[in-house]
């Protein structure tokens, strides 16, 4: 009897050690595109397919394309309901709040992972605002909400309507601005790396993207023209809500998400920080660093020295200016200016016994925002790019889940 108790104990550990098989989902930020929408050139490795890499090393991978420039509320949703498959549902709430249509026709998804559920979690990935994206998933998943408050009836669709825990593994945050970036103000006036997509779309054609906000009633003319389409898009009045993505990047907009998406303690959480920038001792800024794309530099020095303040008075400080051309570094750790404070963050150390529920950040790595996913002239730094991927694919396969 007590060799058999042995026994299975051995076995039990056996088991809490062994390797994970979830998948990996891939979710992109900030004016990203599906694998299909910009012909061969992809958001996650350019020229190159992250997605093939990992699935060549015998990884699960899903690529999901979610709205460019919509709010993180209704990308998460994206996200769920092209995973899971059926018709998108923004939501009877949101949809009443901000006038938009609640349930598109069109977006309607088979499903890229339709057994998803507790028993078959994944491992979530977002880069820059993608990193956003996953939170809020996250939050959707772990709440009810309620849709008629007489009745205390909650939403119809099955991802609000229902509370789905232990449906993601781990979160992990790429370029992230947890709390927000001081280039949001200038972002709706100038659409800062919207000319990243338009010279990619002048060499595979434009009609390949969309900035698929049909939830507000736009959409591209048959024949209308990049151009056109660009101006109508960045004059909507969209632009003038909270329900847009550069209230979400922004410093104030970023405080709010972060009082309301905190960690989850049985989720493992990951960041990782780049940077374009060195600290130029003789003015206590951050300049571009000599290596640093031409389209990376205007941002990186505009970042590098400058105070911005949110609503309340208060202000970034010289801890700020560090940054890859589009986030400060400081905001990609993790989240710190909800009003419960910052999240549990500490540095990750290889050898450490990881735990759930806290952010392990690491680097900050010399990649630039879109470097770190593949948009870059060198080879070298894609090379680094991509082994940070594989080397993390690995880290989360290792990690001791219930």
């Amino acid at each position: 009897m007590k060799k058999l108790l042995v026994i299975l104990f051995l076995l039990s550990t056996v088991v809490l050690k062994a390797d994970n098989n979830y998948p990996i989902v891939l979710v992109h930020g900030f004016l990203g595109w599906g694998p299909e929408e910009l012909g061969g050139y992809k958001y996650w490795g350019g020229t190159e397919d992250l997605q093939k890499i990992l699935e060549e090393k015998g990884y699960q991978v899903f690529t999901v394309s979610v709205g460019p420039v919509s709010s993180n509320w209704e990308r998460a949703i994206e996200v769920y309901t092209q995973l899971k498959g059926g018709q998108i549902d923004y939501g009877n709430v949101h949809a009443k709040k901000y006038g938009i249509v609640q349930m598109p026709e069109g977006k309607k998804y088979v499903g890229l992972y339709s057994e998803w559920d507790e028993n078959h979690p994944v491992h979530l990935i977002g880069h820059s605002m993608g990193g956003q994206t996953i939170r809020m998933l996250q939050y959707q998943l772990s709440q009810i909400i309620i849709s008629d408050t007489t009745n205390n009836a909650p939403e119809k669709s099955a991802l609000l309507g229902e509370e789905k825990n232990g449906w993601i593994a781990s979160i992990t945050s790429i370029a992230t601005p947890h709390d927000g970036t001081t280039l949001a103000n200038i972002m709706t006036k100038t659409f800062p790396c919207l000319q990243n997509i338009i010279g990619i779309a002048n060499v595979v054609g434009s009609g390949f993207y969309d900035f698929d906000l049909e939830h507000w009633g736009f959409s591209r003319g048959e024949n209308e023209t990049w151009s056109s389409y660009r101006r109508r898009m960045k004059d909507h009045l969209a632009w003038g809500t909270k329900n847009i993505c550069a209230w979400d990047l922004s410093l104030d907009g970023a405080k709010e998400l972060n009082s309301t998406l905190i960690v989850d303690p049985n989720i493992y959480y990951f960041s990782f920080q780049t940077t374009a920038t060195n600290l130029d001792t003789s003015t206590g800024y951050y300049i571009p660093k000599e290596d640093a794309m031409l389209l990376t530099r205007p941002r990186a020095k505009i970042l590098g020295s400058t105070i911005s303040y949110w609503k309340d008075g208060s202000s970034t400080d010289s801890t700020w200016f560090n940054n890859d051309g589009v986030v400060n570094t400081i905001s990609m750790t993790g989240p710190k200016t909800g009003v419960n404070g910052p999240d549990p963050i500490i540095e990750y150390q290889e050898n450490d016994l990881l735990i759930p529920g806290q952010w392990y950040t690491l680097g900050p790595y010399d990649l630039d925002h879109w470097s770190i996913i593949g948009h870059t002239l060198s080879d070298e730094e894609w090379a680094r790019a991509r082994s940070l991927y594989l080397a993390h694919a690995e880290r989360l396969k290792k990690l001791t889940l219930n």
